[in-house]
C-alpha cells in the first residue's frame, strides 16, 4: 500500500468502521479525537490518537486549518474523512493536498462541482443520465422562479444549491406558495450553508428513494448495484435495503449504467453515491444529486456484493488502478440496515446520550452491527445521536427482515434509549413487509400512531 499512515478526520462508528478497513491493509491508524471524545471506541482501536480541539464541532471536527495540522504533526501521508463533517468539504481537500497530504476521495474540483446541486445537474445532463424537470441553473428571484414553475408544472419543489440534509427545502403547488416559500427556503440555505441560491424542479409525488453506489480511479468507474432508502422522517433515511425490489432488471441495469455513465464524466475517484427519485407509477427515474463520499448505510451494499467499499477507497487513494470489472461485481441475496441512534423514538424521538451499562450485541449467520459502543462509555451530546447500525444479509427480503428482527430483539444496551423499538415496528408492519412505501410513507405512518409500547416489542411480550 502506498498509503502508510493514515489519518481519521471523523468519529463514532464510522471512525471505527474504516481504522478496521485500514489495519486489514497493514495500514498506520492516527484517530482525531475532540476533547469529548478522548474515550470513545475509535480512540482505544486506532494505533495512536491526536486530539484537535474542543468539544464544540466548529472548534474540532469542523476546523480545517486544525484538522489538517495535526494530520501533518502526525506524519500522516493520508486522511479518511468518513461522512459528515469535512467529508464533502473542497476547502479541506485542497488544504491537504497544498500540505502534501493524500485526501481519500475525490478530488477537491469534483467535490466543488457535484456537491452544487446546480452544477452536478448540468453535469448528469452532460452525461445524459436523466433528471427531474427544472430550472437550467440557480434562480435569481421569485419572478423567474414563478416563470420557470408555470413551464415545468406544478406542484415545484424549491431546493438549495448547495448542502443537502433536507435543508432549504420547499414545495409550491401553486405560485401564491411559490412566492410565500421560496424566501423562506433562500433564508434557511443561507443560515445552513452559507449559500442562499436556489433552484427549481418538478416535484415528483411519492417517490422511491434509490441510489447506486460506485467506485472510480480517474478514469473507469464500477457500480455495485442500487439501495432504496425510502424509508425516512425528516428526510433523514432510517431504514436501507440493497437491492430496490422495486425496479425490474430492465430499470436496474438503465439506472446503474446511467450512474457509471456520470461517475466517468466527471473522472471520479474514490466511491461515490449516485442519488435519484424513481417515479414506480411511470417506471422513470431522474437523478438528484451526487454524495461523494462513503455513505452510512454502504454495509448494505457490501453484505450482498462482497465487495469491502472502504479498502477499495483506501487503495484507489493509495494510487491502484480499480481492481474489479463490472462482471466480476455480483449480487447475492438481501440485506437491510437500520440505523440505531440513542433517541427515545416514544418520547418525539428525543434524544438520549447517557452511559452504556451492560451491551449484548447480536450474533448470527447474516448480521453484521457496525457500532461505537463498549461497556461504561458516556456518550457526549454534543454531536449526532446514531451510535451504530444493525444489517441483516438474507437469501431474500423475506429472510432478511426475519433475521432483522431477531438480531434487534437480541440486541441489548442497558442505560440507553435507541430506536429499535422503531425498527422492530416497522420489520412488523404489513406495507414495509410488503415493500410497498415511498419518501412520503414514514411520517404519515409515525403521525397515525402506529409506533406504541406494544407495536414496539416487535410482537414480543
Amino acid at each position: 500500500m502506498a498509503i502508510e499512515r493514515l489519518f481519521i478526520a471523523n468519529r463514532g462508528e464510522i471512525a471505527v468502521r474504516v481504522i478496521r478497513a485500514a489495519q486489514a491493509l497493514g495500514i498506520h491508524t492516527i484517530q482525531a479525537h475532540s476533547e469529548a471524545d478522548a474515550d470513545m471506541l475509535a480512540v482505544k482501536l486506532a494505533d495512536e490518537a491526536v486530539c484537535i480541539g474542543p468539544a464544540a464541532a466548529r472548534d474540532s471536527y469542523l476546523n480545517v486549518d486544525r484538522v489538517v495540522a495535526a494530520a501533518q504533526k502526525a506524519g500522516a501521508d493520508a486522511v479518511h474523512p468518513g461522512y459528515g463533517f469535512l467529508s464533502e468539504s473542497p476547502r479541506f481537500a485542497r488544504a491537504l493536498e497544498a500540505a502534501g497530504i493524500t485526501y481519500v476521495g475525490p478530488s477537491a474540483d469534483t467535490i466543488e462541482r457535484m456537491g452544487d446541486k446546480v452544477a452536478a445537474r448540468q453535469a448528469a445532463e452532460a452525461a445524459g443520465t436523466p433528471v427531474v424537470p427544472g430550472s437550467k441553473g440557480r434562480i435569481d428571484g421569485v419572478d423567474e422562479a414563478a416563470q420557470v414553475a408555470a413551464t415545468v408544472g406544478y406542484p415545484v419543489m424549491i431546493k438549495a444549491a448547495a448542502g443537502g440534509g433536507g435543508r432549504g427545502i420547499r414545495i409550491a403547488d401553486t405560485e401564491d406558495e411559490l412566492r410565500k416559500l421560496a424566501p423562506q427556503a433562500q433564508a434557511e440555505a443561507q443560515a445552513a450553508f452559507g449559500d442562499g441560491g436556489l433552484y427549481l424542479e418538478r416535484a415528483v409525488r411519492n417517490p422511491r428513494h434509490i441510489e447506486v453506489q460506485i467506485l472510480g480511479d480517474g478514469s473507469r468507474a464500477v457500480h455495485c448495484y442500487e439501495r432504496e432508502c425510502s424509508l425516512q422522517r425528516r428526510r433523514q433515511k432510517v431504514w436501507e435495503e440493497a437491492g430496490a425490489v422495486c425496479l425490474d432488471e430492465e430499470t436496474r441495469q438503465a439506472l446503474c449504467a446511467s450512474a457509471v455513465a456520470l461517475a466517468e464524466a466527471v473522472s471520479y475517484s474514490g466511491a461515490g453515491t449516485l442519488e435519484f427519485l424513481y417515479d414506480e407509477a411511470s417506471n422513470e427515474f431522474f437523478f438528484i444529486e451526487m454524495n461523494t463520499r462513503i455513505q452510512v448505510e454502504h454495509p448494505v451494499t457490501e453484505m450482498i456484493t462482497g465487495v469491502d467499499l472502504v479498502q477499495e477507497m483506501l487503495r484507489i487513494a493509495g494510487g491502484e488502478p480499480l481492481r474489479l470489472t463490472q462482471d466480476q461485481i455480483k449480487v447475492h441475496g438481501h440485506a437491510i440496515e437500520v440505523r440505531i441512534n440513542a433517541e427515545d423514538p416514544l418520547m418525539q424521538f428525543m434524544p438520549f446520550p447517557g452511559q452504556v451499562g451492560a451491551l449484548r450485541l447480536p450474533e448470527g449467520e447474516g448480521i453484521r452491527v457496525d457500532h461505537c459502543l463498549y461497556e461504561g462509555y458516556q456518550i457526549p451530546p454534543f454531536y449526532d445521536s446514531l451510535i451504530g447500525k444493525v444489517i441483516a444479509h438474507g437469501a431474500d427480503r423475506a429472510d432478511a427482515i426475519t433475521r432483522l428482527r431477531g438480531a434487534l430483539r437480541a440486541f441489548g444496551v442497558e442505560g440507553l434509549k435507541t430506536t429499535i423499538p422503531l425498527h422492530l415496528a416497522l420489520a412488523d408492519d404489513p406495507q414495509v413487509q410488503a415493500g410497498t412505501f415511498h419518501t412520503q410513507w414514514l411520517e404519515p405512518w409515525l403521525d397515525a400512531g402506529n409506533l406504541t409500547p406494544l407495536a414496539a416489542t416487535g410482537g414480543a411480550s
